[in-house]
């Protein structure tokens, strides 16, 4: 295998495993959950849906041939209460994902070297695929810490539980590298 299709393959298996630990936090969530704020300058994980979603599908239409930031993306709206169901959000969310990982899996390794731009920033593809790779993970830690704090004691892990990485590690397997998410 190339390294720019390894290099691709592992983007999209790695941003798989984040959107379902973000999935699995909005398992254990009902509709006022999402809107939960944990401080008034906080975002809720409705309004982090909301941003990650504008963002994915303004940074990834068109991705190779158009910056980035969209005229008709409103970012501030995204920031805004809509007061969404729970539903409503998780369908955003897989719209911005759909589109993501689309162009993500569309790929190919002669195009990992060209350049597109990001609010007038010039990046080549891997550097801008590496700034959203960093940028959606951030906000799904934000996902799941949230979900943390509202389920508490309720709270079902998405890792290792506390206190139980030795029994982890006694009965643990070798994990597959090329498990795909």
């Amino acid at each position: 295998m190339s390294l720019g299709k390894e290099y691709l393959d592992t983007v999209i298996r790695r941003l798989k495993y984040y959107k379902e630990l973000g999935e699995k936090t909005f398992e254990q969530l009902d509709d006022t959950d999402f809107h939960f704020l944990p401080s008034s300058e906080s975002n809720s994980i409705a309004v982090i849906i909301q941003h990650i979603t504008g963002n994915m599908l303004s940074r990834f239409t068109n991705f190779l041939t158009e910056d980035g930031e969209k005229e008709w993306r409103q970012r501030d709206d995204e920031f805004e209460i809509h007061d969404y169901s729970k539903q409503r959000l998780i369908d955003l969310w897989n719209k911005g994902w759909l589109c993501c990982l689309g162009v993500l899996e569309s790929l190919n390794e002669a195009d990992l070297l060209k350049t597109v731009y990001i609010r007038k920033e010039l990046l080549t593809v891997i550097d801008a695929i590496n700034r959203q790779l960093a940028h959606y993970t951030y906000h799904i830690g934000q996902i799941i810490f949230i979900g943390r704090m509202i389920k508490n004691k309720e709270w079902k892990s998405l890792s290792i539980p506390k206190r139980k990485s030795q029994d982890y590690n006694n009965g643990s397997q070798i994990k597959d590298p090329a498990k795909k998410y």
